[in-house]
Parts: structure tokens; sequence; C-alpha cells
């Protein structure tokens, strides 16, 4: 069958589109074959610096080989720290270490690693293997203590470039307790670099010390003195106490003149981390002496085991922890969340046996019944030696209690921030037990008077009994709390209870409010006194203080109307 002839117009047609085609392939190579050649330059671009600067590394790392002595091998360390470059940390470190090694056949330097007759050597930036070598045929790099030193500060220049924050400041941190005057031009080149606004004014800092131990211009030095004046913490007075026994003229007036300005800063925050530690040793107390408010309020009963009932639930938070670690070692952080409502059940149902056995059948005399429980303490002292010895237990802290931070100068730890937090919750969740539950309004009425209440129907004994529990109770899980800061012995108690006395009477008997108060009150005056007068000392003040207040207010802060006011 004859093919068709093409019309002119079609083959005109065809011939454009074919050219077309071909022209689009061309164009299509042309742009991937520049595609290629970018991307081939920037590798270029980005590998050949990163190999010169390689080059320029080793260069100076062989350098170690020529290095007749100490003083030498000291310059080659500053001239690798200069570089800035993380790749030097292994050859410094190893040199540290002793592990630098010089092959004699072709004076390459190598970390070595001994073993047997051998030394198995390596790359001194890369760290891979090189081959090894027998003792005879190489040499170490021999180092001193001086050398070491030069090393370890070389090694914190290094961290200036890290990338995690927090390993910066650490480096800003020892370059400003350590001031050397070689550390100027790597920090001026961190300055530079450094885009954490925070990071940089530590970098500053840290410049402006080793400025005051360099040999640079009067006009720098003041301008140092100037910005660390500025920092006001006791690092920056320690620096610049130095420099004004070491110096003369304007720089030693300066210096002068910031560290008086910085002890008047220090002064007031010494007087801030008192308060803190009066605070903080207040709240122990509050929790140790609510309790026995309560039950001293409406009973009337002087309970000397109420300390035990502390040490009960601080053992019982040894206990939970050590089925927690050996069994359920995950649930760790959660032990004293287990441990609070049990220590407060097993000393709650202690201190109800107590009462029921002991205590329903003194009333009236509080002699006796001061005696009848300080012989319950004695048993219960020496129940806790019989079953977990007489030497301390380990209580651990779960990690949400651990470390400290820092406000302004104040050091704040987090076992006793947490402390007080956990104390003001509980004696808000007392007060409302105490104001708003029936039961609550049962033991103020019997603390307010006793028959009447009796005549209206409430069983006091049995008010009592739950009041006495109650507060055993609580001093169960001041106990959880206490295991977090003292130790726990079979003595644990014994600490507190005469303070927790003092703060009840001095607050006064039966109200929450005034053992607030007065806990607060008494340590705030013990961490004042105790700088002067010593820990011994300063109590004795204290007590002697509350005895005289006693003489003029003999029912204390905030007194009750009740059973006082009827005998």
């Amino acid at each position: 069958m004859a093919k068709t002839a093409k019309r002119p117009g079609e083959f005109l047609l065809q011939s454009a589109r074919t050219q077309n085609s071909n022209s689009s392939g061309i164009a299509e190579r042309m742009i991937l074959l520049r595609a290629l050649g970018l991307m081939l330059l920037f590798l270029l671009a980005n590998l050949l610096p990163a190999n010169a600067a390689e080059a320029d590394l080793r260069a100076i790392i062989a350098k170690f080989a020529a290095a007749a002595n100490f003083s030498a091998t000291e310059t080659v360390v500053r001239e690798l720290a200069a570089t800035g470059d993380p790749l030097v940390e292994r050859p410094l470190a190893a040199l540290a270490e002793g592990d630098l090694y010089v092959r004699k056949a072709d004076s390459l330097v190598f970390v070595g690693r001994e073993g047997g007759d051998s030394v198995e050597l390596l790359d001194p930036l890369s760290g891979e293997k090189s081959g090894e070598a027998a003792k005879g045929d190489i040499t170490k790099i021999k180092v001193n203590n001086t050398l070491r030193r030069v090393i370890r500060d070389a090694l914190g220049t290094l961290t200036l470039r890290a990338k995690d924050p927090a390993v910066r400041i650490a480096a800003a941190a020892t370059m400003f307790k350590t001031p050397d005057a070689a550390n100027i031009e790597p920090l001026d080149a961190a300055i530079a670099a450094e885009t954490d606004a925070n990071v940089k004014a530590l970098f500053e800092q840290a410049r402006a010390a080793s400025v005051l131990v360099s040999d640079r211009p009067e006009a720098d030095k003041l301008a140092a003195i100037s910005l660390i004046g500025a920092r006001g913490d006791r690092d920056a007075l320690s620096l610049l106490t130095s420099v004004e026994a070491n110096s003369q003229g304007a720089v030693k007036d300066a210096a002068t003149a910031a560290s008086g300005n910085i002890n008047s800063t220090l002064a007031f925050w010494d007087a801030g981390q008192n308060i803190w530690y009066g605070i903080s040793l207040g709240s122990v107390l509050l929790l140790a002496a609510i309790g026995l408010a309560i039950t001293f309020g409406v009973m009337g009963v002087i309970n000397m085991a109420h300390g035990e009932m502390v040490m009960l639930g601080a053992y019982t938070t040894f206990v939970v922890q050590e089925v927690i670690r050996n069994s359920f070692p995950g649930l760790f952080d959660w032990s004293l969340v287990i441990a609070l409502p049990l220590a407060f059940l097993v000393a709650a149902l202690v201190g109800l046996a107590i009462e029921r056995g002991v205590i329903r059948f003194l009333y009236g005399r509080p002699l006796e019944t001061l005696l009848a429980t300080w012989g319950v303490s004695l048993i219960l002292q020496q129940a806790v030696r019989t079953i977990f010895g007489p030497t301390n237990q380990e209580v651990g802290n779960p990690s949400w209690m651990s470390g400290s931070f820092d406000v302004g100068q104040l050091a704040i730890t987090w076992n006793r921030l947490w402390i007080l937090v956990f104390s003001l919750c509980v004696f808000a969740l007392l007060l409302y037990v105490m104001k708003r539950t029936p039961w609550g309004l049962q033991m103020r009425a019997v603390t307010a008077n006793r028959r009447m209440a009796a005549s209206m129907g409430i069983k006091t004994p049995w008010v009592d009994a739950l009041t006495f529990a109650l507060g055993s109770g609580i001093a169960g899980i001041a106990g959880v709390a206490l295991s977090q800061i003292d130790n726990v012995s079979p003595n644990l108690g014994r600490g507190y209870i005469i303070d927790s006395f003092m703060v009840v009477v001095f607050g006064g008997v039966g109200n929450l409010w005034g053992t607030l108060v007065g806990a607060f009150s008494l340590g705030i005056v013990n961490k004042f006194l105790e700088p002067y007068a010593g820990a011994v000392l300063g109590k004795i003040v204290v007590l002697v203080l509350i005895i005289l207040f006693i003489q003029k207010r003999p029912r204390g802060l905030f007194a009750l109307k009740g059973r006082a006011v009827e005998a």
C-alpha cells in the first residue's frame, strides 16, 4: 500500500516540532550541567577551607616534635588553643594525660595507647588508627604541673565555641575565676561571634578579669574594674580584693571603691539569706509543732512523745523507699507522695493507741501525762533501735527535690522550698478542717468549753482520741518532710520537741495562726542570732526571750478563751 504523501505545510510543522524538541532537550541538559557545576563549586568552597584549616592544625601539632623543653611545648599549646578549633581538644587532652608521642622515624605526632610491648598509634585530630610502634621507636612528649595547668586553661578556652550555651557559660565562669592574660584574644573572638546576650555578658566579664592580670593600659583596667564591680557577687569581690592588694594609684583606688560597693550589696543579700534560712527553719518548726498545737490546745496534754511521731513518719519514708528501690525503682520520684498517706496512717494509729491506752486515764493531771508520754517516747525509740538499728538510715531525695537555684545572691535549695510549700499546704488544709468541717467545729467547741460541749451531745472522749490521732498523724507527715533535710535516726524527734513546745507557747496554745507566726518568728530570730552567738547559745537566748515574753502575755501572742479561763 502506497504511503500517503505529506502536504508541504504538514512537513514544515513537523520539522519545527522536531527542532523545538531537540532545543528543549539541549536546554534541559544545560540547566542540569549548570546545577551540577554549582553544587561542585559549593562543595569545593566548603571542603577546601576545612582541609586548609586541618592542614594548618597539623602543621602546628608537628611543632611538638621540635619542642626542646617545657617552655617550647607551652608555646605550641598556646598556639593550638589560639586557633579556637574544637579538633585540637584531642591532642591537648592526650598531652595532659601523657599520651602524646613523636615517632622517631619521621617526627610525626600521634596519640598513643600503651598495650604490652607496643603502642597503638592514633591520628591526633581524627582519632583513627595509624598503626602500631614499639616503645623504643617513639618518644613521649613530657609535661609538668605548670604545663598541665596551661593545657587545662587552653581546653577551657576551646569550650567558648561550644554549641551548648551551658558549656559556654561554664567556660566563662572558669575563666573568670582563673584569669589569664592569654585568655583575652580567645575571648575577644568569642565575644565577636556570640549571639546570646547573657553568654556574651559573661564573656565580657571574664575578659575584664583577664585584663586586670595583664599589662594592658590603666584605662583598660579601670574599665574592667567598673564592669566587674557591676557584677557584684563574691567572685567579683575576691578578684577586686586581689587587684586592690597588688595595684597602685588609680587602679587601686577604683578597686577599693568597687569592693566597698560590693560589700554593701552583699550585706543586704546576706540579710536576705538569713531571712530565707529563718523561713526555711520556720517551715520545719511549723510542721513539727502544728500537731502539738492541736493536742495541747484541745486536750491540755503535754505530749513528750510527739517527737517520736515525727520519727515514725521518717522511718515510714525509709521503708517505702527501700521497697521501691528493691522492687519498683522506676517509682522512686514518687516515693514521698506514696509515703505521705502511709506515714500519716502509721503515726495516727500509734497516737490513737497511746491516747486510748495511757493518756485517757490521766486527763487533768498534766505532770503525770508529761512523765507517761516521756516513758512512751523512750519505748518507741528503743523499739526503732531494735528493728532498724541505732545508725542513721539513708533516705534519698527525688530528682524534683534535688539541687538548688539562685535568686540574685540568694542560694535556694529545692528541698527546702518544697518543704515550705508543703508546710503551708498542711496549715491551710488543717485550717479548713478546723473551720469548715463538723468534726473541726466539735474540736473547737471542746476547746472553748468541754462541759458545755458534752452537755450538747458531743462525745468529748472520742473527740480527744481523734484529735490526738490527727495531731500524731500530722507529726508523721512532718517526718516525711524532715527525712529530706535531717538524719533519719531514733533520735530524730528529740531535736524538735523542745522547739515545738516553744513555738506553741509563744504563738498561743491551740491557735493555728499563732503557731504559724510563732514558728516563722522563732526561725528568723534563730538564724539572725546564730552568726553572733552560735547555734546553742542562740537557742538559749531565744528561750530566755520567750520566758520574758510569757511573763507579760501568759497565753501567748494569740490567746484563746476556753478552759484556761474557766480554771
